[in-house]
């Protein structure tokens, strides 16, 4: 066939896509209709993440071309209109635009749904809390910097849940409007320095490292001055027109940032859950140990544990768990009655499938 031949073709098939879509769009239409009725949840995440594995394994059985992450990226913006059309659906992330929460949400929900920029991650909370918002999207935990304190702090008050996660691959990039040598400061989080500070040291030695609120707001800073670039993501260099002089600059090539999806309620089990717990201990010798060990008998692995002052009481911690496993499953059922007899208070925050959404 010559290139006219197979131009043709693909009309033909891109015209038969566009009536599947479409058809497709009409069932999703009927499911929102359903769930609208029922009164029941409009994002699935444990039936997305079911359904894209499926489809890459499919592709794959096929000897398709297109890559698995290439068939992810393809269905997601599928599902996100396909959200759309069930509802109206608004994410609240912690902004401004172009940051990597906003990166990770867009990741996770696509192209199609409506996006709130919120100027801390309380705001988060208090949008979905108050029905602004259907679901939110935090950041919890970065491969290099630890967990985000922050996000903790506002769960210990909450009685949102957790009911997804997302995991990102972070790259910072040094940009700005002026070759490299002639950059005299530099603006970013702190945490992004944090994550770049090898690279700075041998690079950038005697350049002044500002700190200010988010990567977006330093893309923003340096679009501005005559003498400064930003670190950040490719999104704020796009937003605001900034070269990037040098890419991929995190000290750590595997560097990986950990977000949450909160709403109203967490999902069911899918079969390979994860359950995040919040609980206090008596201030005695031995209390956290005695604490943990219903988990360890009852064979069920931990995965993360963090602690943070209560701030109801000096001196008085409580702590982050993650665990294995759906909290409806029996052992955990079990593991969380005779842990609850041994903490002075213990909250779930949710469960939710345990592999994150690479995005």
């Amino acid at each position: 066939m010559d290139l006219n031949d197979i131009r043709a073709k693909i009309d033909v098939l891109d015209t038969e896509l566009i009536r599947l879509l479409n058809e497709r769009a009409d069932l999703v239409h009927g499911v929102g209709e359903i769930k609208r009725a029922g009164n029941l949840e409009i994002y699935a995440p444990e039936r997305e993440e079911s359904v894209l594995s499926v489809l890459v394994a499919k592709s794959g059985a096929q000897g398709g071309r297109l890559p698995p992450e290439s068939v992810r990226a393809i269905y997601r913006e599928i599902m996100s209109a396909s959200l759309a059309l069930e509802k109206d659906l608004a994410i609240a992330f912690f902004g401004p635009e172009a940051t990597w929460t906003h990166q990770a949400a867009r990741g996770k929900f696509g192209a199609s749904v409506r996006y709130l920029a919120q100027p801390s991650i309380g705001d988060v909370f208090d949008a979905v809390a108050r029905g602004r918002a259907d679901y939110g999207v935090v950041p919890i935990e970065n491969s290099t910097e630890g967990a985000v304190n922050h996000t903790l702090d506002v769960f210990i008050e909450s009685d949102l849940r957790i009911c997804a996660q997302v995991a990102l691959k972070i790259e910072h990039h040094l940009m700005a409007k002026i070759p490299r040598e002639a950059v005299r400061r530099v603006f970013s989080h702190p945490q992004v320095f944090g994550q770049c500070r090898e690279w700075l040291r041998i690079n950038l030695p005697h350049v002044d490292l500002v700190e200010v609120s988010s990567t977006s707001r330093a893309g923003e800073m340096a679009a501005e001055a005559a003498d400064a670039g930003a670190l950040a993501g490719r999104m704020v260099s796009e937003k605001y027109g900034l070269p990037i002089l040098d890419a991929g600059i995190q000290d750590l090539p595997n560097n990986t940032t950990r977000f949450l999806v909160i709403g109203p309620r967490d999902c069911p089990p899918t079969g390979h859950d994860r359950t995040s717990l919040m609980f206090g201990v008596p201030d005695r010798a031995g209390a956290l140990f005695a604490a943990l060990e219903p988990l360890q008998g009852a064979g069920i692995s931990m995965s993360k544990i963090e602690s943070r002052p209560s701030k109801r009481k000096p001196w008085e911690y409580v702590f982050f768990v993650d665990v294995e496993g759906h909290r409806q499953d029996e052992n955990l059922v079990r593991a969380m009655r005779a842990l609850e007899d041994r903490c002075s208070f213990l909250k779930v925050l949710g469960s939710y499938p345990n592999a994150p959404s690479a995005v």
